[in-house]
């Protein structure tokens, strides 16, 4: 089952990041990455077409509680997102289970300094140790190397393959995997 989640007053400290909610005053940092080409195609979105398609976003990740924004300490820049999405893919779990789905998306620029293992292993002790859910699933696209690896160093085991259907209606070829709370029995 997916387990209430609500963002509003987190702030978690990384050595590197500040993982806390979404502001208005994040919008031009939204849009310069998610405008580059190649970002959101392996999450499964399109890059932003204009800075009211971001704020657009931007509204709907404040108003969702859901989506962390991953703000750099050295500089305040937003760099990219994680989400905690309703899971959807039948994992044959018992209902009493509450977790979610763990997405995320990184900048371009800041791709390969392991940044995302960093803020995604974060999150799940956040979730585990705070918001106390029995598990994390996570996916990723079969051509996206990149998110496979911060699955693979945050410890995810694999459950199965399945075709995604993007909000885009395209078909993608998805790896699945989930990662159990070791401080609940099951």
């Amino acid at each position: 089952m997916n387990a209430p989640v609500d963002i509003t007053a987190v702030r978690i400290e990384t050595e590197r990041l500040v993982l806390r909610p979404w502001r208005e005053s994040d919008l031009a940092d939204l849009y310069e990455y998610a405008s580059v080409d190649g970002v959101g195609q392996m999450a499964g979105w399109l890059p932003h077409r204009d800075v009211d398609e971001s704020k657009a976003i931007l509204k709907m990740f404040i108003d969702g509680k859901k989506t962390i924004a991953l703000e750099l300490k050295d500089n305040g820049k937003v760099i990219g997102s994680i989400g905690l999405e309703d899971r959807d893919e039948n994992l044959d779990l018992p209902d009493s289970m509450m977790g979610r789905e763990i997405g995320y998306v990184l900048s371009k620029d800041y791709w390969g300094r392991g940044l995302m293992p960093e803020a995604v292993k974060a999150v799940i002790g956040h979730c585990f140790a705070t918001l106390h859910f029995d598990y994390l699933t996570c996916g990723h696209f079969l051509r996206n190397e990149q998110s496979r690896k911060v699955v693979e160093k945050c410890g995810f085991r694999y459950v199965k393959d399945i075709v995604h259907t993007t909000r885009y209606n395209t078909k993608e070829n998805t790896k699945l995997y989930i990662l159990y709370n070791p401080n609940v029995e099951r």
